[in-house]
């Protein structure tokens, strides 16, 4: 192994290990917190977690393996079970992401409708949706034989190895990304796009609310003037970081990988395998950001957080008092017997 192949190797294990980690603490919240259960888009969060998780255990361990070894892991029909389950997971996320826009669309732009717009059989409905969309591809493609270990990404995915069915397999892999990335791309940048116009109005009227009253108040002190302008700003930065943030991500992590997935068909231009790796690696990188993303740096998450650790801090301290408290004679008794 070079150095090239080492690096990449370790950045595949971190990213890993910090998916593993994140995406449990989200289990953990969603199975801790009752209101979090409560909730529609906590479905949406749940399987996005749960397509995250599997796509933790399942492929990066072969992507890391194929990198160390150069060649496939395992036998073709671990690589095969592997290539289906990364089709599918990688999908089933996309679509969760678009399911989660939607979800965000209706509640801030049609807010009194809202839960009669998106119930849990909805949600159950939506999620049936992007199961069967999700679904159906890797299934073609395994009846076609086109999941297989693939070189320029070391890793068990789309892969066609008769040269004679590359037009179909063309065919294929375009109407699947379009299908899949591009769909959920479109879905995205709608919803948001929506859900940031309604907020920038609100914001809008609460800044000439802010301004009548800084004028009505003469006497008030400076610094709560400069204050009130600041939060004012950052009242209206924080919906556009919000959803700069979900359409960015999206589009740092899939885009490379999905266009060096299309330039590869045409043959026209040599693709490296090092950025064939990087790029898989920045597909990965969305199963590490996404439990920050949309779960672990909400408000409701950090508050379930505390809950649980001063729960076990409370449990450990009572524990300990209890311990320290204890008779002495007690103990000289267990000793002596």
């Amino acid at each position: 192994m070079n150095i090239w192949e080492v690096t990449l190797a370790f950045v595949v294990v971190v990213l890993m290990l910090v998916s593993l980690l994140s995406n449990v603490l989200v289990l953990i919240c969603f199975l801790y917190s009752a209101d979090i259960r409560k909730q529609v888009p906590g479905l949406f969060i749940l399987n996005l977690t749960l397509c995250n998780l599997l796509m933790t255990v399942s492929s990066m361990p072969l992507t890391l393996a194929g990198i160390i070894y150069e060649r496939q892991p395992g036998g073709d029909e671990v690589c095969h079970v592997v290539g289906f389950l990364e089709t599918f997971l990688t999908t089933n996320s996309m679509l969760s992401m678009a399911a989660l826009s939607i979800d965000r669309w209706i509640a801030v732009v049609f807010p009194l409708s809202y839960h009669s717009k998106m119930r849990y059989r909805d949600a159950a409905l939506i999620l049936s949706y992007t199961w069967l969309h999700s679904v159906s591809f890797p299934i073609v493609a395994a009846s076609l034989s086109w999941v297989g270990f693939h070189h320029l990404y070391a890793s068990c995915t789309l892969y066609n190895k008769r040269p004679e069915e590359r037009t179909q397999f063309m065919i294929f892999t375009g109407v699947f990304h379009t299908l899949s990335f591009l769909l959920s791309l479109v879905v995205l940048c709608f919803t948001y796009l929506k859900v940031l116009k309604v907020a920038r109005f609100h914001c809008k009227r609460i800044d000439v609310i802010t301004m009548q009253t800084l004028v009505l108040l003469v006497d008030i002190h400076p610094s709560v003037r400069e204050r009130c302008l600041e939060e004012q700003k950052r009242r209206r930065q924080r919906a556009t970081k919000k959803i700069s943030t979900f359409i960015g991500t999206f589009i740092l992590c899939f885009a490379p990988y999905v266009i060096t997935r299309l330039i590869e068909l045409s043959s026209v231009v040599p693709i490296s395998s090092h950025w064939g790796i990087i790029s898989k690696c920045l597909a990965y990188s969305k199963v590490v950001s996404d439990p920050f993303v949309y779960s672990l740096l909400r408000h409701q998450y950090k508050k379930t957080w505390k809950d649980i650790i001063n729960r076990i801090l409370k449990r450990s301290s009572i524990n300990s008092s209890a311990l320290a408290s204890e008779p002495p004679n007690r103990n000289i008794l267990q000793l002596n017997e």
